[in-house]
């Protein structure tokens, strides 16, 4: 049987990947192999911080090509990144203005004026998603509102990956779950939400019906004149990396780490009762009409800004100096909205735990024991709020992402929420996005089936909880009436 050879483009808040995949159906055998890699930042461009789609735009390109000079057949591409931020095009397609990131802090106060006029509950009724300050419900009211002129110019909006879609194929598509992140989509219809999008005052012509995962949008040529087919996988990485963790039952939760920690569990219905309106859990669209209900935690972003912030480039160094330090002297919430973005997050940190009555945090292995340990704290009680949702407690929970590399704070996770972590695969939102293209190309029948493959093919670590931890007997200390919300 012949191998198969499918990309992934992998766009992150802070980087990008070329990955190419080959799969031999015979032995079920899957290989990555890193192909382009390239940074991604925000520029300050009018006082918003924004996306630079136009370089991103040459580097996947750039990506493509490398694969195709090795004189590679591609059978299929498909595209993930981040959810809730867009593009405006014109009538002819051309780019309106740059995409600014969900980061910026033009949204601020409209989540609260959103409730104030439609009702949280009615919000939230409507689309079943968490409420979060940057959702695009609330990037498309500050659009209106401060740039009126880019307004009147646009003539579709497009999310960030069914953009390079678009530029690649020429096709307009508005792929499902990533869709949902919009809190747009209306939860029982699958359908973009009119009362919604009138709120925000953007026109509902902007946006065309959302697409499940496995289609394919178009074609891309490549150099050589190929006509390759570029397909609608489950473009929010975070969908792409559900689908390639390897749930071994429906009592198993997952954690998707990496700049954003997003825990939860599959599950065949939305949770949208009072309860998981209080909890402000999510119900993002997963693959086969499945639901992702998960809650974000801001995850290893303050890690991220720290370590740059002090100049650190040995992680694996300074993980085995934090490993030595005593547990739970300082404790942060780390999903309060002073960490979105703030001038130093060391700074933030430390103000934080002085603001506490806390110990401060001087030096960087204080500040990462400090973000480790408020993480797995905060992984514990997540994952209690979720279960009792379920009604129901979790037997595993599968840590997925780059994030799940940090060896320390798998282990602390495990201590922490009392039930066994396995680890892997690293590269999950690549293989979902491969997962659902080799289902497109008929070599695979469905989610659990390539959930097999990555278990038969992934590197996978388990972490048995230590009940005599340090950080275990903290946790009957952290009890707060209920985790802090971003939005708070």
């Amino acid at each position: 049987m012949s191998i198969r050879h499918c990309v992934a483009v992998d766009l992150g808040a802070s980087s990008g990947r070329v990955m190419l995949a080959s799969y031999q159906p015979g032995p079920r055998a899957l290989t990555l192999r890193e192909i382009h890699r390239f940074t991604n930042s925000l520029q300050k461009v009018d006082g918003f911080d924004c996306w630079d789609v136009d370089s991103l735009e040459g580097e996947i390109r750039r990506g493509l090509e490398k694969v195709c000079e090795q004189g590679i057949l591609i059978d299929s591409i498909g595209i993930d990144t981040w959810g809730v931020d867009y593009v405006l095009l014109d009538k002819q397609g051309q780019r309106v203005g740059l995409p600014i990131s969900y980061r910026d802090d033009r949204t601020q106060g409209l989540l609260r004026h959103a409730e104030a006029q439609l009702g949280r509950a009615e919000i939230y009724r409507r689309s079943g998603i968490q409420f979060l300050p940057f959702n695009t419900l609330y990037q498309l009211r500050a659009l209106v509102e401060q740039q009126p002129e880019l307004v009147s110019q646009a003539a579709h909006a497009l999310l960030i990956p069914d953009y390079f879609s678009f530029r690649l194929t020429g096709n307009l598509n508005w792929e499902y779950t990533n869709a949902t992140t919009t809190q747009l989509v209306n939860i029982n219809s699958d359908s973009w939400d009119e009362t919604l999008l009138n709120w925000t005052g953007a026109p509902l012509a902007w946006f065309g019906k959302p697409t499940h995962p496995g289609n394919v949008i178009g074609h891309w040529i490549c150099p050589q004149g190929n006509r390759i087919p570029v397909v609608a996988v489950a473009s929010h990485d975070t969908a792409s990396a559900v689908i390639a963790s390897p749930l071994a039952d429906r009592h198993a939760a997952y954690l998707s780490s990496g700049t954003w920690s997003l825990m939860g569990f599959e599950s065949l219905t939305p949770y949208t009762c009072d309860a998981a309106l209080q909890a402000n859990i999510t119900n993002e669209g997963g693959a086969e009409g499945r639901y992702r209900v998960l809650k974000n935690i801001m995850g290893l972003w303050l890690l991220q800004r720290v370590l740059k912030e002090q100049n650190v480039s040995d992680l694996q160094g300074l993980i085995a100096r934090t490993a030595a330090l005593p547990a739970c002297r300082f404790i942060i919430d780390c999903n309060d909205d002073r960490f979105i973005n703030p001038a130093s997050m060391s700074a933030e940190i430390q103000a934080a735990c002085r603001d506490a009555g806390q110990p401060v945090p001087e030096s960087d292995a204080e500040l990462a024991r400090c973000i480790f340990d408020s993480l797995a704290l905060l992984y514990a009680r997540v994952l209690n709020e979720l279960a009792a949702l379920r009604g129901h407690p979790f037997s595993q929970l599968h840590i997925v992402g780059g994030g799940c590399q940090n060896t320390l704070l798998n282990q602390l996770c495990a201590d922490a929420c009392g039930i066994a972590v396995v680890a892997g695969p690293i590269e999950a939102s690549t293989l979902g996005n491969i997962g659902i293209q080799l289902m497109t190309l008929d070599e695979l029948a469905n989610v659990d089936e390539f959930r097999q493959v990555v278990r038969g093919n992934a590197a996978l670590t388990t972490f048995t909880p230590n009940p005599d931890s340090e950080i275990a007997r903290f946790v009957a200390q952290f009890q707060p009436q209920q985790t802090k919300e971003l939005c708070a």
